[in-house]
């Protein structure tokens, strides 16, 4: 069931009407979640900016609409047989909340690299985590050889019709609550997104561009299409590990091949400038993977003023740990943290002269550690490295001039 080589056939292909039948299928705790026009990055972008908040949805992702799809859609006889899947945490969720409602026997295969948040969110649903495997991949070959063994019913994670017709209730929602939108981006990985609102959205509106946005570390899709077949991309890391996909669908590649009207990529420092502004801007925490589409528009910014835009927010599910370090990256990539090293005589009231210089032009002293030892300070002198807070890179620049000026040796070390 649902084998993931098996041949192609264009009737699995969902239709509108699949997606109405889908949204049919949902639970009712599955919501409909908020279209808001940002003023914030409509200002930044140069035009209207809408953002699609998948990111407040049931389980932190979309997912779970694909996943309600195909697990309310399965029969009394494959319910007792229990669901099974492999991801590396959102539709791993979505699976499991959704057979949680229905009080089903759920496995979920994660790879071993997988967020301990979003595993511990998994269990929180009741369903039996399995770690194993160092990709999606290799995560896949278990599930499906459990699922072949034990007679599971595998949830695949995009290229399934009606998990693809379940993502596709979001472009549902963008018709009704939009009346007008010229471009709607979408976040990469399998695909299965994509394709569901692709299919909708051009139901209703064909002359709507779509445009699809890839890690570059992960161009699967991109390459699949511009090459006329599907193609295994080479490894590489992002901190987006919801677009982090090898190589796409059959079926996927094929929706996406058809309805897309471009793919892009974006990078990771981007990534994390988009998520510290829309943390800091909008109050939103969203994963890396949910704000590729918005951190693509924030760099590239050559849309017209007049442009009715949508950025699909996919998913909220970041790792503690990993938002700290989103935090301190984004203020150090726009330029409103800095740390240096300076070298002072180790006198009294030497450090004590800089500090209140410092503090004389509203820089903020966050944090200072003294090293008199290493072998890189003189003798007779004292190392101090003082993390500050900044409004932006004019400011530092002129932190650095007076830094000059008053012959203070120093180097940036991050």
């Amino acid at each position: 069931m649902n084998n993931r080589n098996r041949i192609y056939q264009e009737s699995e292909i969902p239709s509108l009407k699949n997606i109405l039948d889908a949204r049919s299928l949902m639970d009712d705790e599955v919501r409909k979640t908020p279209l808001t026009e940002s003023h914030t990055f409509s200002k930044m972008i140069g035009s209207h900016i809408f953002l699609k908040m998948e990111s407040m949805q049931k389980t932190g992702s979309f997912k779970v609409r694909g996943a309600c799809s195909k697990v309310n859609s399965l029969t009394a006889e494959e319910w007792k047989r229990g669901v099974i899947t492999a991801s590396a945490g959102n539709h791993a969720q979505g699976v499991a909340f959704s057979a949680m409602k229905k009080k089903i026997p759920c496995k979920i295969i994660m790879p071993k690299s997988a967020s301990p948040a979003k595993v511990a969110a998994t269990r929180s649903y009741g369903a039996e985590v399995i770690l194993s495997g160092n990709t999606y991949e290799e995560t896949w070959k278990v599930a499906d050889s459990i699922s072949h063994e034990s007679g599971y019913v595998m949830i695949h994670a995009f290229d399934d019709p009606l998990v693809i017709s379940g993502q596709g209730t979001i472009g549902l929602e963008l018709l009704e609550d939009l009346q007008h939108f010229d471009k709607v981006y979408v976040p990469i990985g399998g695909g299965g997104l994509a394709s569901g609102l692709a299919i909708a959205v051009k139901a209703k509106r064909p002359e709507v561009k779509i445009i699809g946005v890839e890690s570059n570390q992960f161009p699967a899709m991109k390459d699949s299409i511009s090459s006329g077949h599907l193609v295994t991309t080479k490894s590489g890391f992002s901190i987006a590990d919801g677009i982090s996909v090898k190589s796409p669908g059959e079926l996927t590649f094929k929706i996406c091949s058809d309805y897309l009207d471009d793919i892009v990529t974006i990078d990771d420092n981007s990534i994390v400038e988009a998520m510290f502004l829309l943390m800091e801007r909008e109050k939103v925490v969203v994963e890396p993977a949910g704000a590729a589409t918005l951190a693509y528009l924030l760099s590239k910014n050559d849309l017209k003023s007049s442009e009715r835009v949508v950025s699909i927010l996919s998913g909220g599910n970041v790792d503690m740990y990993l938002l700290g370090q989103i935090v301190a990256k984004g203020l150090m990539q726009m330029g409103r943290m800095l740390k240096i090293f300076i070298q002072l005589p180790d006198k009294p009231g030497a450090l004590k002269t800089v500090v209140d210089r410092i503090a004389e032009l509203n820089v903020n002293i966050v944090e200072v550690n003294h090293d008199r030892l290493s072998s890189n300070v003189a003798a007779g002198s004292a190392g101090v490295y003082l993390s500050l807070e900044l409004e932006d890179e004019k400011h530092a620049e002129k932190l650095m001039d007076f830094l000059q000026k008053e012959g203070i040796e120093f180097r940036i070390t991050s």
